[in-house]
């Protein structure tokens, strides 16, 4: 008998800084894809808001506080473990230095250079979006 997929509500931030870079961590052990590179964010808990879970999460990973965000882009990817529902947001405004708080390595990274980082397979599209919106 199959077991239904598991479908993952995700969320995850565009953060840049002064000089249009945007920020990236690493996903580190025991997670699933451990050494490739994502934008912050993580799952949305039953009864959050996306802006909610993004403010949550970004406080974990990044020790921030996200204080405006806006939609940039939504996907949804098949993965072998899962389907994952990604909305990825612009941080218009957040306050703090980020840091990886969770022991990850984090990397200010152009636009343009960013198809040259190993990403999760999902981050393709977002990249797309990311280096189209300052053009």
């Amino acid at each position: 008998m199959n077991t239904p997929r598991q479908t993952l509500k995700v969320v995850a931030g565009v953060l840049t800084n002064s000089s249009g870079e945007v920020l990236i961590n690493q996903r580190t052990r025991p997670a699933r894809f451990a050494g490739q590179w994502e934008f912050p964010g993580g799952k949305i808990e039953h009864g959050e808001t996306l802006h909610q879970a993004l403010v949550r999460e970004l406080k974990e990973e990044l020790g921030i506080a996200v204080l405006a965000s806006t939609p940039l882009i939504a996907i949804t990817h098949d993965y072998p473990h899962a389907t994952v529902e990604l909305n990825v947001r612009n941080i218009a405004e957040y306050s703090g230095t980020p840091i990886g708080a969770e022991g990850q390595a984090i990397r200010w990274v152009r636009p343009d250079d960013l198809h040259e980082v190993n990403f999760l397979e999902a981050n393709g599209p977002i990249i797309d979006a990311v280096r189209m919106r300052g053009r």
